[in-house]
């Protein structure tokens, strides 16, 4: 092959040049072959005329191929338009024979012509074919041997689209559709799922790219749970809505969504519970700078309120959020007016005033601590941010006469072994009681909760950190090899706590339907094998990453619970369900929070912990206190 590089490395016009002896080579071939194919010898073509005869076809094909553009065509590019061409231009010259032939009275039998097109045709046609295939070799080194999974619409498209890539090569497609198996699609082969690994161990195949994006989520899981076990980095295509709406092209290939590994479908929202509390109102989202509050205004911008006040203590985050969301009004002409408020929901003057000035009806509070270490080394200031910011949150909704407050809470607040799980469940416990006085109101504030566990991509996510620590070659560190989770995507919990705020009806606790628990270990090890890589363990010495368990954190539980007895109702919407829980009446309430206060005030973290232990919260910690102050100034272990 490396012979042959003088001729690939000649100037465009030099290769024309080359074309064309070449191809008066292949006439005069084809000439003399259709001849003693005929007759069986030659002698009679050695005459002046039958010579005038070759000589005018080697003109006229010659000018019929230039005219044609066969001359102009890139051979590494080479598609079958050229291959018609070609055959065009062949039959030119056979009648350019059959014409001169008859006009000269040339001794040539009437079949010659035809004989003489056949050959030319494969002559021509073929050499190209053969060059064509050769430079792709050639172009071939280095490229990534590529599978598609699918070999309908997509995958066809995909291999079109990657046929002239200078990064991938494709080697065939795999499909379950029974009917296709062994067949030859687009010159390349299809194969049986079962086949997949043999397939990918014989042609080195580095990329499997899933190519069925109108699959649904469990279907895409079935499809991984059969893929993930090969030596090959499985890739998706982008989803077909964004490929026909301009927003992506086929071939724009992108890691695998984690929650295709989930398997679980999002139901399609109620249209008329999303709009109940939100359109044509004043919304206000705290923490609207957070991975749950940016999403909840951003899917309470498409309900259209008339108004929307992002309240946030993060200047950054609340730049970053009423950035977006004024592209998305202007881009989509939305007549919603973007009210960035900075401010801290422990300030409930501020909370007061703004609810007032801006006379908000509905509050989406979103504003806590969640990442449970954490506040486990800050005791004082998760109980002051996720209860008292609750309080007055709630107080100041009140006195505001807003008319629906939604509490996000998490699946963490139920029997909490962690000091973040009880400031959350504390937190629901004020406002049932503040729910309970409510009811009594002619037209009260309606308070509910919305309970629910892990989402993906979210600040605290585990799914961004497992991919770094692949990206860097592991190793990957999880707490324990049993620790389960729920997980949900943050567009899907935000759509469902909208629509379970619109359900509520005064002291609610909706819990939302996470669906199965997944276990952490196995997300890992499916992520590691989706990149193409092994997990290195005792069956796998030689793996490349290994997983690593550092053993569970301050306040960690192994598996996260969302209701805290078995009186769970069924709502109007199948992935909402409400709990019927005991709470306190808003006299103890309030004496609870006068002494959270004060214990707060003084830092007296042992009163902390007892007054959150007696509370009804059920707390049953793992661990002993663990603020970083509070252990300094002790001086004990960490």
């Amino acid at each position: 092959m490396a012979r042959l590089n003088f001729i690939w490395n000649l100037s465009r016009f030099n290769k024309r040049v080359v074309s064309v002896i070449i191809d008066t080579l292949f006439i005069v071939c084809a000439f003399y072959a259709a001849y003693w194919t005929r007759i069986g010898h030659i002698q009679p073509l050695n005459d002046k005329v039958a010579q005038y005869v070759l000589f005018g076809t080697i003109i006229v094909t010659l000018v019929a191929y230039t005219k044609l553009g066969l001359y102009r065509a890139v051979l590494r590019y080479l598609t079958f338009h050229a291959l018609a061409v070609v055959s065009i231009g062949t039959l030119i010259s056979a009648v350019a024979v059959a014409v001169l032939a008859f006009y000269l009275d040339a001794n040539i039998p009437r079949s010659i012509p035809i004989i003489y097109g056949a050959f030319l045709c494969i002559l021509s046609g073929g050499s190209r074919l053969i060059v064509r295939v050769l430079v792709s070799q050639i172009g071939g080194k280095g490229k990534k041997n590529v599978l598609i999974y699918g070999a309908g619409s997509a995958g066809r498209q995909l291999a079109l689209a990657l046929r002239n890539s200078d990064t991938h090569k494709v080697i065939g497609f795999i499909d379950e559709d029974t009917t296709l198996e062994n067949t030859i699609i687009m010159g390349l082969k299809v194969c049986d799922i079962r086949e997949s690994e043999s397939v990918v161990t014989k042609n080195a195949v580095e990329q499997v790219l899933l190519a069925v994006p109108s699959a649904s989520r469990a279907r895409r899981k079935k499809i991984l749970d059969a893929l993930v076990h090969l030596s090959a980095e499985v890739l998706t295509v982008p989803d077909m809505k964004d490929i026909v709406e301009g927003k992506a092209s086929i071939d724009e290939l992108k890691d695998v969504p984690i929650e295709d590994l989930l398997g679980r479908d999002p139901v399609e929202p109620q249209q008329s519970l999303m709009e109940a509390n939100i359109k044509g109102k004043v919304v206000m989202v705290t923490g609207a700078g957070g991975s749950i509050g940016s999403e909840l205004c951003r899917q309470i911008i498409k309900q259209k309120p008339a108004a929307l006040l992002l309240f946030e203590l993060s200047e950054f985050g609340l730049y970053q959020i009423d950035r977006e969301l004024s592209n998305l009004v202007e881009a989509n002409d939305l007549k919603v007016e973007i009210i960035p408020l900075l401010g801290s929901v422990q300030r409930i003057n501020r909370l007061a005033t703004v609810m007032k000035s801006f006379s908000v009806q509905t509050v989406y509070h979103a504003a806590a601590y969640k990442h449970v270490p954490l506040v486990e080394y800050n005791v004082v200031e998760g109980v002051r941010n996720n209860v008292f910011g609750t309080y007055y949150t709630a107080k100041a909704a009140i006195e505001a006469h807003v008319e629906s407050f939604v509490l996000i809470s998490t699946d963490k607040a139920v029997r909490p072994t962690n000091v973040m799980g009880t400031t959350k469940r504390v937190a629901e416990l004020g406002l049932q009681a503040l729910a309970q006085q409510e009811k009594d109101k002619p037209s009260g504030t309606r308070f509910c909760m919305v309970r629910f566990g892990n989402v993906l991509g979210s600040s605290g996510s585990v799914i961004p950190l497992f991919k770094k620590q692949i990206a860097k070659g592991g190793p990957i560190t999880v707490t324990h090899p049993d620790i389960i989770r729920y997980f949900m995507t943050i567009p899907e919990a935000a759509q469902l706590v909208i629509q379970a705020g619109a359900m509520g009806k005064g002291g609610d606790v909706f819990v939302l339907d996470m669906g199965d628990p997944v276990k952490i270990t196995d997300l890992a090890t499916n992520l590691v094998n989706l990149s193409g890589l092994e997990v290195k363990d005792e069956q796998h010495p030689y793996g490349d990453i290994e997983i690593l368990f550092s053993g569970l954190r301050p306040g960690e539980k192994l598996y996260e619970e969302l209701l805290i007895g078995d009186n769970v109702e069924q709502t109007a919407h199948e992935r909402i369900m409400t709990a019927n829980e005991s709470f306190l009446p808003i006299e103890e309430y309030k004496q609870l929070v006068d002494d959270l206060d004060a214990a707060c005030h003084n830092f007296e973290h042992e009163k902390i912990r007892q007054l959150l232990l007696n509370a009804p919260a059920e707390f049953s910690p793992t661990d002993g206190i663990g603020d970083l102050v509070w252990l300094h100034t002790n001086k004990l272990p960490k």
